[in-house]
């Protein structure tokens, strides 16, 4: 194995992990299916490494996200349909290929960031043309099916919006967002009384299904990642939640103890905490 660090490294590391006669017993049953779920996950601890500012953590991360690249591409290797090289060299040609502005025709600039987004999803609307050859093409082409539904949801949305299928105003996304709430609502309230209880769940999902997807246009509107603004949610829910059962131990009432009003009252103190933090 080499012992400079180096791709080759990493590299060598991933083929004797999966030899068969002495590798490691769960790295050699792995397949694409099973590894998937952790280059997910990989994925999302660097953008969480990344909201945390930490990037001691964010070198570790990121290795780790390389590590799932490198057992895809060694798995592909093993079943004779590519290699790591073949990764590496895919990419570099994608990016070339949809960089002109800079690999070939630096006359040609776009003006902006706005306009290099543009130029890149021609590159792509191209590239799905060539690779259909006679089939019809549709503007939602190419939206992977395997992305976080959330993801998938703005990303059909921007597909759409690209023919003209789009809210002109943001207004029009508050109107429809109050006209599923409504929706939603009844679908609750029939809940106690329907006389096939599956099916009334079942209108209830669709019914938050176009919330959520709703939720998922106006965070678009403003130009907020839905992703993001969900971590920042959560990461504040977390940090007020676990204030309150500091402050709960420190009154020696643990929370669980409380009713719904006192709990609300610490909520709110670790909320005023905030604010005062900030100020």
């Amino acid at each position: 194995m080499p012992n400079e660090t180096s791709i080759e490294s990493l590299l060598e590391i991933m083929r004797r992990l999966r030899d068969p006669q002495s590798g490691c017993p769960w790295d050699i049953e792995q397949d694409f299916a099973t590894i998937a779920p952790y280059t997910i996950e990989e994925a999302y601890e660097v953008a969480d490494a990344i909201d945390r500012n930490d990037l001691a953590h964010l070198k570790d991360e990121l290795g780790d996200l390389l590590f799932q690249v490198v057992f895809h591409a060694r798995m592909a290797e093993e079943g004779g349909h590519f290699a790591f090289s073949d990764v590496v060299d895919a990419i570099c040609d994608k990016l070339v290929r949809r960089h002109p502005h800079v690999f070939a025709t630096p006359a040609a600039k776009p003006a902006d960031a706005a306009a290099v987004l543009v130029a890149w999803e021609e590159h792509k609307k191209r590239e799905r043309e060539a690779a259909a050859g006679d089939a019809p093409l549709s503007a939602l082409d190419g939206v992977a099916r395997g992305l976080p539904e959330w993801q998938r949801a703005v990303k059909l949305q921007k597909r759409a919006a690209t023919v003209g299928f789009d809210w002109p105003h943001v207004d029009d996304v508050f109107a429809k967002l109050h006209e599923e709430i409504d929706e939603v609502r009844a679908e609750f309230a029939a809940l106690g009384h329907a006389p096939d209880a599956d099916v009334a769940r079942e209108r209830l999902e669709d019914e938050l299904g176009d919330l959520l997807f709703v939720a998922a246009n106006l965070t678009r509107h403003g130009g907020v990642d839905f992703g993001g603004a969900l971590r920042r949610a959560n990461a504040k829910f977390e940090r007020r939640f676990r204030r309150m059962e500091v402050l709960a131990r420190a009154a020696g009432t643990p929370l669980e103890t409380l009713d719904l009003a006192q709990q609300d009252a610490l909520w709110n103190a670790a909320k005023a905490e905030e604010r005062e933090d900030r100020t």
